[in-house]
């Protein structure tokens, strides 16, 4: 009865974590964050998956992926290639200073019902959305999305050109360099929305291994009236920061919701 009994607490505690533990997470792990000497290269992973930072989903693809180099020029990555569960590709850190690896996703989703009542679903970017779909679309429903899932490396001593945000979308500026990152002590940042601070935005913060563990034990903290937020953070290791937002500041007047994302993966180191 005993053995019983705690096989059924177990699945209902494992019920009680399967929304947090189960949601899918984009992610771009590399394999060191701080590099410096001789053969200046890093193998970086990138994957959605459901625990951090573990392959048990589907790779990231990298039609999105930009490296800015430290002097602010974009840099091609080597032997690029996707599995079943990751994609992965080199980087050669040829430049003293820090790089910004991001994977930039934006496009348009729409579905409306076609002539026999049925439903249909679309997604491109505007060019396509142009001929693909029909203008006089019964019921059409479109969104546009914009994402990025982000890293960075700094070979040598840092600095801070690669960290200039674009002014389009959801954006994580440093005000502690990422590649700066202490247990216990703590780290500011800021985020903007097309350049513009952004005020009252969730900000989720998890750090790895989550397959070993019961809890997600996230942190969670919301930006000010500047956009500014601060994290201690709790241990070394490798954390993965999330926040999601969404306007009406589309770019297709057919669009009446813009979904913005940003996804940051960020080591701490110990003291």
């Amino acid at each position: 009865m005993k053995r019983s009994a705690l096989t059924v607490l177990a699945a209902t505690a494992l019920l009680a974590l399967a929304p947090a533990a189960l949601a899918h997470k984009a992610w771009l792990l590399p394999s060191q964050t701080v590099i410096a000497g001789e053969n200046p290269w890093i193998s970086v992973d990138a994957a959605v998956s459901n625990d951090l930072f573990y392959l048990n989903h589907v790779p990231l693809r990298l039609d999105g992926l930009v490296i800015t180099a430290p002097d602010g020029s974009q840099v091609q990555p080597q032997n690029p290639a996707t599995g079943k569960f990751r994609s992965v590709f080199d980087v050669e850190l040829a430049q003293a200073g820090t790089y910004r690896l991001s994977v930039i996703n934006s496009g348009l989703m729409a579905s409306w019902k076609q002539d026999d009542g049925k439903p249909k679903r679309w997604r491109g970017n505007e060019a396509s959305f142009a001929t693909e779909v029909p203008k006089n679309a019964k019921d059409l429903q479109v969104s546009q999305q914009l994402g990025r899932v982000e890293t960075f490396v700094t070979n040598g001593a840092p600095n801070q050109t690669a960290l200039k945000p674009s002014g389009q979308g959801l954006e994580l500026v440093p005000v502690t360099h990422p590649n700066d990152l202490f247990a216990g002590e703590a780290a500011k940042f800021k985020l903007q929305v097309d350049g513009k601070p952004a005020a009252g935005l969730e900000v989720e913060i998890i750090r790895g291994a989550t397959r070993y563990r019961n809890a997600q034990d996230e942190i969670k903290v919301t930006t000010d009236a500047q956009g500014n937020f601060s994290v201690t953070w709790p241990e070394a290791g490798m954390y993965w920061l999330e926040v999601t937002t969404q306007d009406s500041k589309t770019s297709v007047k057919q669009a009446k919701q813009r979904r913005l994302s940003y996804v940051a993966t960020l080591e701490v180191l110990p003291q």
